[in-house]
């Protein structure tokens, strides 16, 4: 409509001498039937080209096939005048400006935005790796095993003690694959290189050599768990 109304204010290709009224009426009504016409076209490219999708190619492509349709019914609705060179040429020339204008403008209207995925954030290093002595730290925690009032840590960079309660550690242990063994113990699935069993029980061998127990209370979920 607003295509049509401004064609109809500047008179466009000699309608000047029409009165505004029917000469309005004139440019909108071609306007809405170019506009159906041009999603016709624009549908049709899209079934049989789909790989064109929404870009400036599938627009180039509309508007070839739209420009000379357009001009013909046009010309057709402007009383047929003779089809001189000239004449030809001015009526492909406005109908190829507003094709290509109203074509721009549906393009942008249905552009896909270029998607962007936030990389997810990662996730903090357990709390625990906090509390390692200064000569572990770096190392990859194998076992945590319960001493007293004490843990011993069994990492790839030697064992030292800690005055912390096993269930505490358990909870700052979260973040890295493994699971309570033992009421003493604490295992990493990744330390495990082998696992024994016998008369009920279970005993897992540790990248570093060290035995960790598996008690009965803990075999059937470990053993669900793929772990031996």
């Amino acid at each position: 409509m607003a295509a049509g109304a401004f064609l109809a204010l500047i008179g466009a290709l000699g309608t000047s001498d029409i009165p505004i009224v029917p000469r309005v009426a004139y440019w909108i009504g071609l306007s809405a039937l170019g506009a159906v016409l041009g999603t016709t076209v624009a549908q049709l490219v899209s079934r049989f080209l789909p790989g064109l999708g929404s870009t400036w190619w599938r627009a180039l492509v509309i508007v070839a096939v739209l420009s000379p349709l357009l001009t013909v019914l046009i010309w057709f609705a402007g009383g047929r005048a003779a089809l001189t060179p000239s004449v030809a040429a001015g009526y492909f020339g406005v109908t190829l400006v507003m094709t290509s204008g109203m074509t721009a403008l549906m393009t942008l209207a249905t552009r896909r935005p270029i998607e962007t995925h936030a990389a997810p954030p990662e996730a903090p290093p357990p709390r625990f790796l906090e509390r390692l002595p200064v000569k572990l730290r770096g190392g990859e925690i194998y076992a945590v095993e319960a001493e007293d009032h004490y843990l011993r840590l069994h990492t790839s960079k030697g064992q030292d003690l800690i005055l912390l309660r096993l269930s505490d550690a358990v909870a700052e242990l979260e973040g890295i694959e493994g699971a309570q063994t033992h009421r003493s113990w604490w295992v990493a699935k990744a330390a495990v290189q082998d696992a024994r069993r016998g008369d009920g029980r279970a005993t897992l061998t540790l990248k570093s050599g060290v035995e960790a127990p598996v008690s009965r209370a803990y075999a059937k979920a470990l053993r669900e768990a793929g772990w031996y």
